[in-house]
């Protein structure tokens, strides 16, 4: 039978939200009761937090008795860690980075998933070189949705300071409408485009490289 100590946690953690893990995995006895018995994760809107919630049955396994959800906006989680209002919470790998380079005093543990990410477009643009020139939404500039698509229009040439007019505001609501032609989609935003048969997708990085070989979410701590 497969055991794990506690160290291991964080690893398996990360497996259960690919491998879809029922139940925690045995104790090993050398390891002991864990010290502390609460844990805080930053609960924030959104399918990919999944992993969060299967892993809540490992950690009982492992001991602990008193598992909380803080409810933060998402652009407030590696704050609220670095504050000790939470123990733990998932952000993306980009804003990560920023906040390390700020000075936010958090810790990257481990890769959560891949694949969450699909950035929508109308039908006449074809390829990510297609949006030069073209209006793409974002909720605000420094957020995660810009730093992608930043990355996105880099990695084939363009210069998005230049090349790209960034539109702020309701990214779905602006692609519905007409009002922008791109913008960076996260479930379930689009399975209902797609369902309305509205823009297709031109990139997805569950599959397209070199976003596929990324992880998209990180598991982070103090």
């Amino acid at each position: 039978m497969t055991t794990q100590t506690r160290r291991q946690f964080m690893t398996t953690l990360s497996l259960a939200g690919a491998a879809g893990f029922a139940g925690a995995l045995p104790l090993q006895a050398a390891d002991g009761p864990p010290e502390i018995t609460t844990v805080r994760f930053v609960k924030i809107p959104g399918d990919c937090l999944a992993p969060q919630y299967i892993g809540e049955e490992l950690l009982r396994g492992e001991g602990f008795t008193d598992i909380r959800y803080v409810e933060k906006p998402g652009n407030a989680l590696p704050e609220s860690i670095a504050r000790g209002e939470a123990d733990f919470g998932f952000d993306f790998a980009p804003d990560s980075v920023a906040m390390i380079d700020r000075g936010v005093a958090i810790t990257v543990l481990s890769g959560v998933h891949v694949g969450c990410i699909e950035l929508l477009a109308k039908q006449s643009i074809r390829s990510v070189s297609d949006l030069k020139g073209k209006r793409v939404g974002i909720p605000g500039f420094g957020n995660s949705s810009h730093v992608h698509i930043t990355l996105m229009a880099a990695e084939v040439g363009l210069d998005p300071s230049k090349d790209i007019d960034w539109v702020v505001g309701s990214e779905k609501q602006l692609f519905i409408d007409g009002k922008i032609d791109a913008f960076i989609g996260v479930s379930p935003d689009p399975q209902e485009l797609r369902a309305r048969q509205i823009g297709h997708v031109l990139l997805k990085t569950a599959v397209d490289r070199p976003w596929s070989q990324y992880f998209c979410c990180m598991l982070i701590g103090r």
